[in-house]
């Protein structure tokens, strides 16, 4: 059974970091596009960054600078590195992985990240 599951979150003051990791269990890793999402309170998903098989990562306009988002194949692990955190960036951080060849499209269960100012 696909599992996707995050770690990392937490609670954290304005201005500073945190990283989670997205351990991918029982998928042929190496070939998923790998991505990270978050909603707020009130608002949809929406994606924060994504990188695929063998490329590099993409970032959405609020967060590039500050998030690198980077990929383990060998550890079926994802991560993000947040910084200079904002109360704005405070949501459940999802990891999402996808194959356009196999049409499978996999969610983990989330993980809290809460930003006080």
């Amino acid at each position: 059974q696909v599992q996707l599951v995050e770690s990392g979150g937490g609670l954290v003051q304005s201005g500073g970091s945190l990283r989670l990791s997205c351990a991918a269990h029982e998928i042929n890793f190496s070939i998923y596009d790998m991505g990270w999402y978050r909603q707020g309170p009130g608002n949809k998903r929406d994606l924060v960054a994504r990188i695929f098989s063998g490329g590099t990562p993409n970032y959405a306009d609020s967060v590039k600078g500050r998030f690198t988002m980077s990929r383990d194949n060998a550890k079926n692990t994802v991560y993000l590195q947040m910084a200079s955190l904002k109360p704005e960036d405070t949501a459940v951080y999802y990891c999402n992985a996808y194959s356009f060849l196999r049409n499978n499209n996999y969610w983990g269960r989330g993980t809290q990240v809460t930003v006080s100012s």
